[in-house]
């Protein structure tokens, strides 16, 4: 399956990949600390941040939102933390309002997505997704 993501949406992940990697490095500014799993999940993605994705498993779009929604909490958190540092109308707090909207509607694409991938695998195999099933099942672009 093919997530096609604009290039306003890319941006904005790309953005927040990098603002929640140099967060979980050791950075100041950020309000979150990742676990790891979100984090090598965001380093995976990262690369692929240039066109429209290709997602082949219930377990790689399972992977790419952990990514995503990694990067909506870092965008988010960060969004509030200006609004209230300076004011809703402040230039920071309007970047990480487009960024964080740009990034919740892939989120959503997402999620959509990972409903039917699972009613897919449920019809195919008559029981619900496993992980198994999950990185078995391969659905073609």
């Amino acid at each position: 399956m093919i997530l096609n993501c604009s290039f306003e949406e890319l941006q904005a992940l790309v953005s927040g990949a990098e603002l929640l990697l140099h967060d979980f490095g050791g950075g100041t500014g950020g309000s979150i600390a990742a676990p790891s799993e979100a984090k090598a999940a965001v380093e995976a993605l990262r690369p692929r941040l240039h066109g429209p994705l290709s997602i082949q498993t219930l377990a790689e779009q399972q992977s790419l939102r952990r990514a995503v929604g990694a990067i909506c909490e870092e965008l988010h958190d960060r969004l509030e933390e200006k609004v209230l540092q300076f004011h809703p109308a402040h230039e920071e707090a309007v970047s990480l309002y487009f960024d964080y909207a740009h990034a919740f509607g892939v989120l959503s694409r997402l999620d959509e997505m990972g409903v039917e991938m699972r009613a897919m695998i449920e019809l195919m195999t008559g029981a619900p997704a496993s992980p198994a099933s999950a990185a078995e099942i391969n659905f073609p672009d």
